[in-house]
């Protein structure tokens, strides 16, 4: 085999070890029956998510994740298969899910979530769950919902308390009033 080939290929192999590692999730989908509009439609949504997709030959990707201690997807890598790295671990599955449910040519095969070889299903979990900002703002609103409650009792004690003085003080200035006559 040509050098300059060999060496190209132990790059590409080194490139999809390097995002399998450093990629927070990594979901792979066959692609088989997808038009270019459609392949083009879905890389357009990755992209918006901060998510990347691409193709490689399986024997170079197989390699690759038995390199990087991802042996157990060797099976997975066989037929048109599309890599889709992503910055989160929510983001390629969520958006390739919804894809899929659109498409039914977009098979989800497994991937990788916090260095672990996970199945369809997990996959389709993840896909469930909300980007990194929507959980950031459920967290939010959990963390606000005690002190909201806090303040409405307190504003409620306070305004019992404000309505209730009222009768008691006209009371007691009728009552002042009164003794100070009795006394002239």
């Amino acid at each position: 085999m040509n050098q300059a080939v060999l060496e190209s290929k132990k790059n590409v192999v080194t490139e999809i070890q390097t995002k399998m590692t450093e990629s927070k999730s990594v979901v792979i989908a066959e692609y088989r029956g997808l038009t270019v509009e459609e392949v083009t439609e879905l890389r357009r949504k990755l992209r918006e998510e901060n998510v990347e997709m691409k193709v490689y030959k399986n024997t170079l990707a197989q390699r690759a994740a038995e390199e990087a201690g991802f042996g157990e997807l060797k099976d997975t890598l066989v037929g048109p298969n599309a890599l889709v790295f992503g910055a989160d671990e929510t983001a390629a599955s969520r958006v390739l899910a919804e894809f899929a449910k659109k498409h039914k040519a977009l098979v989800l095969k497994s991937g990788i979530v916090e260095g672990k070889v996970v199945g369809v299903e997990t996959i389709k979990e993840l896909s469930s769950l909300p980007n990194r900002e929507g959980m950031l703002s459920m967290l939010l609103s959990v963390l606000k919902a005690p002190v909201a409650q806090v303040a409405r009792v307190v504003n409620a004690v306070a305004e019992t308390k404000g309505n209730e003085s009222a009768p008691v003080e006209a009371e007691a200035s009728a009552t002042e009033e009164a003794a100070e006559e009795a006394a002239a």
